[in-house]
């Protein structure tokens, strides 16, 4: 049986009623259940937040962190059945570190915060570069993943398929294949053209014969078409905005006051082309001081948490910048930013930004 959402809303907030009596010993007079969990503040001298991070839990610390600013509360506890590991981590950057919960059962548990990940080497495959490079698209590498976009939105990826025997010039894997060897088989790498997954599938379906730099610049050009000044609302330039901004400070690290800058990974690999998270750029100021830059677009009140682990990801001693376009740059999140234990500055992008050159200045 599905629940409607005033139900869910109800249950989330019984939840966290519970919890905070079972755990603080606290009851609570008012609790405001939300689809993602619930938030509420204690009463008595000292208040505290209390949130419960139900869905999306990953995207917690953020509204409880707001709501505290906003309350002029100093303490914070939040309450997760997953990922509490990450957020106890994106927790201990803060001056006064929120208190992160495990859930178990009815009661709950300190959570530990998860190690600081590690990245995967992205395969060596210079002639694939070299083609996404020779259609124009813009070459970026997460996670180990190498992609070809237009303004921040995939339009290809490189991929690997397993190959029944021998290895191609651009094989990545140290065995010949042979199924006799003991050795697994070859992986020979490939570009696949769309955005994202299912429409790579379906472009290789209708489009298998024709060459592959001519099909990428086939897609990026439609791309460009919607992703630039002046167009018609399209999926095509609401998908990915955060990396459509990131894509321009890279082009204009001025806008950051960096030097130079490249796209980085985000601390958590991304869903694919919907997926709204903030986009992450490392690099140097003019002087050669290391840049941690987190583009994002929309009021995200997880964007300063994420930020923080963005740095702890890529260089725990670098400088932070938050860049937002000016509409989006809440004094909460200023706030936020100032509470980190290293504090990031929030740097707002002017609203019109999608109509920028990609000269620098």
């Amino acid at each position: 049986m599905t629940l409607d959402a005033d139900r869910i809303r109800v249950l989330h907030a019984a939840k966290l009623r519970v919890l905070t009596r079972t755990v603080l010993d606290v009851e609570l007079a008012e609790v405001s259940g939300t689809d993602d969990g619930a938030l509420a503040v204690t009463a008595g001298a000292e208040p505290a937040v209390v949130c419960l991070a139900q869905e999306r839990p990953e995207r917690a610390l953020g509204g409880a962190l707001a709501l505290a600013i906003r309350s002029g509360c100093d303490a914070v506890h939040v309450f997760a059945d997953d990922h509490s590991g990450l957020l106890a981590r994106r927790a201990v950057c803060f001056t006064k570190p929120p208190s992160v919960w495990q859930i178990q059962g009815d009661t709950a548990v300190h959570a530990e915060p998860s190690p600081r990940p590690t990245e995967s080497a992205p395969p060596r495959v210079p002639e694939l570069v070299a083609l996404l490079a020779s259609a124009g698209v813009e070459i970026a590498v997460e996670h180990g993943v190498i992609t070809g976009e237009v303004e921040g939105l995939e339009v290809a990826r490189i991929v690997a398929s397993a190959a029944a025997t021998g290895a191609s010039s651009t094989d990545e894997s140290p065995g010949d294949g042979d199924p006799d060897s003991g050795d697994a088989p070859a992986v020979a790498w490939q570009i696949e053209v769309g955005v994202g997954a299912h429409d790579r599938e379906a472009f290789a379906l209708l489009h298998a014969d024709e060459p592959t730099a001519e099909a990428i610049r086939r897609v990026a050009d439609v791309v460009r078409t919607h992703r630039c000044a002046g167009a018609s609302p399209h999926p095509l330039n609401r998908m990915g905005a955060a990396r459509w901004l990131r894509s321009l400070l890279i082009r204009r690290p001025d806008l950051v006051r960096a030097g130079r800058l490249r796209a980085a990974s985000p601390p958590v690999e991304r869903g694919g082309p919907k997926d709204s998270s903030p986009a992450v750029a490392y690099g140097l100021t003019p002087d050669g001081r290391r840049i941690v830059v987190v583009a994002g677009v929309g009021i995200d009140l997880d964007v300063v948490p994420f930020a923080a682990d963005a740095r702890l990801f890529l260089d725990p001693d670098a400088e932070l910048a938050v860049a937002v376009p000016q509409r989006d740059a809440h004094e909460v999140i200023r706030a936020m930013a100032e509470r980190l234990d290293n504090p990031a500055e929030i740097v707002e992008i002017d609203d019109g930004w999608r109509t920028f050159s990609g000269e620098s200045t």
